[in-house]
């Protein structure tokens, strides 16, 4: 891949969480800052929820495309420029005395960036060989890290100086640097294309039936649920433990950030030189012992000697197991299908991690905090069981797949490849890499 698509992706996975970043982060502490109730705030939180429902209309994007605009490209301008203009029109509005306009605004442009986030996924998913996977994630996590540091801290560290409008301004001009270069980039043809690859909605309901595909579910949703409790109970524990709002937001939002940055690329690097499957099961096996080191702070412990080493480890497992598991997705996603398969996925993991942090503190309000802790690792334990049976099964075939193994070669040397799936079933093509650590590989064959 050229450096310049590099470049690109980086760009597009920064400018897409840069705005949501600050209205779930920066805009809130603003607002409160002003005077408004807790119970209004509230509602802001709600526009998550579009990134989990974005795949009602993931489809479509897969199917429209723009003529010479290009497939994806021609989503990426349509959705880039939107939401420059909706960040614009903002700028205009009173957040106090518009509130309900501001809400409906913002409404607007999560939508227009969970659908960039669509384009951007399926794009990077034909951009990028199964080798380079890895570190394309990696890209793919850090730039929304990014977009998280700026958009909900330095921007809000900006506020009192730019105000309003000129936060909004700043951020409408970072995002049309990034549409300057979506209209540089020529997108390559697509393999296949014409009408049996521009699918409906009925690949929502096929991907799920693909062989194979219930063993991943489980280990998808499970995985990211333990350290998902654990995350979602650290601001609330520092509080508890008598951290001020401001060292909180030192620990969590910019050591946090820089940690999980360095650690996204060390799993990029671990998954190009050991493969997906010898990462994801060591990944989910130092969940629970990393989940366990956070039980001082859940017993009262606010020592930063203490409390900081396990916020790191914390921070050492978030990040890259969402790079490690996107990876995988990425490489279940088929040919002409890819919006569709990986926002399927991802949509799917991203409401496990919603579900995790509500359904942690219910558990902590009612059996405390050590309990809660417990409980997560418990359930980070058994995505482990899970990741392993699921790996050993991909490693060794499964009996009731039709197996014709053949060989090919790539520039990394040889491989294997095994065609597994019921007579007339879309086809699993699992690679088995030079150092013998196998995945998934889903396409079309």
């Amino acid at each position: 891949m050229r450096p310049a698509h590099w470049g690109l992706i980086a760009s597009l996975y920064v400018t897409q969480f840069l705005p949501v970043a600050f209205f779930f982060m920066g805009l809130p502490a603003i607002l409160r800052k002003e005077g408004m109730a807790l119970e209004r705030l509230g509602v802001l939180y709600l526009l998550g929820f579009v990134w989990v429902l974005k795949i009602l209309w993931a489809p479509l994007v897969d199917r429209v495309r723009f003529g010479r605009l290009g497939h994806h490209r021609g989503w990426l301008i349509l959705t880039q420029g939107a939401m420059i203009g909706m960040l614009l029109l903002i700028g205009r509005t009173d957040g106090i005395a518009d509130f309900p306009l501001l809400v409906g605004l913002s409404l607007v442009l999560t939508v227009f960036s969970a659908t960039q986030d669509i384009a951007t996924d399926a794009l990077t998913c034909r951009l990028l060989p199964a080798a380079q996977r890895g570190l394309g994630n990696s890209v793919q996590v850090a730039g929304g890290l990014v977009g998280i540091l700026f958009g909900g801290g330095a921007l809000l560290a900006l506020y009192p100086t730019l105000g309003w409008g000129g936060c909004m301004a700043l951020m409408a001009g970072i995002l049309a640097l990034t549409l300057v270069q979506i209209l540089l980039f020529r997108e390559p043809p697509a393999d296949g294309a014409g009408p049996a690859a521009r699918p409906g909605y009925g690949r929502l309901w096929s991907f799920w039936r693909q062989p194979g595909t219930g063993g991943w579910v489980l280990v998808m949703v499970t995985m990211p649920v333990g350290i998902g409790m654990t995350f979602g109970v650290l601001t609330p524990m520092l509080v508890d433990v008598g951290w001020s709002l401001e060292r909180v937001g030192f620990a969590l939002n910019i050591v946090g950030s820089v940690v999980g940055l360095a650690a996204v690329f060390a799993a990029g690097w671990l998954l190009q030189r050991f493969g997906r499957r010898r990462v994801l099961v060591a990944a989910a096996l130092a969940q629970a012992p990393i989940i366990l080191s956070v039980l001082p702070l859940a017993g009262g412990a606010g020592s930063g000697l203490v409390v900081m080493p396990s916020l790191a480890l914390v921070f050492l497992i978030h990040n890259p197991l969402t790079t490690i598991l996107v990876t995988i997705m990425m490489d279940r996603a088929g040919k002409g299908t890819e919006g569709t398969d990986f926002t399927a996925q991802y949509s799917l993991y991203s409401f496990m991690g919603f579900l995790s942090g509500a359904v942690a503190l219910q558990i902590a309000g009612a059996a405390g905090y050590p309990a809660m802790i417990l409980c997560a690792a418990l359930v980070a334990f058994a995505a482990w069981g899970l990741a392993f049976r699921l790996y050993r099964e991909a490693g060794g075939g499964g009996a009731d797949l039709k197996e014709e193994p053949r060989t090919g070669k790539n520039r990394h040397g040889d491989f294997k490849i095994k065609t597994c799936g019921p007579r007339g079933e879309t086809p699993i093509v699992a690679m088995a890499e030079p150092d013998g650590s196998g995945f998934l590989h889903d396409e079309r064959a």
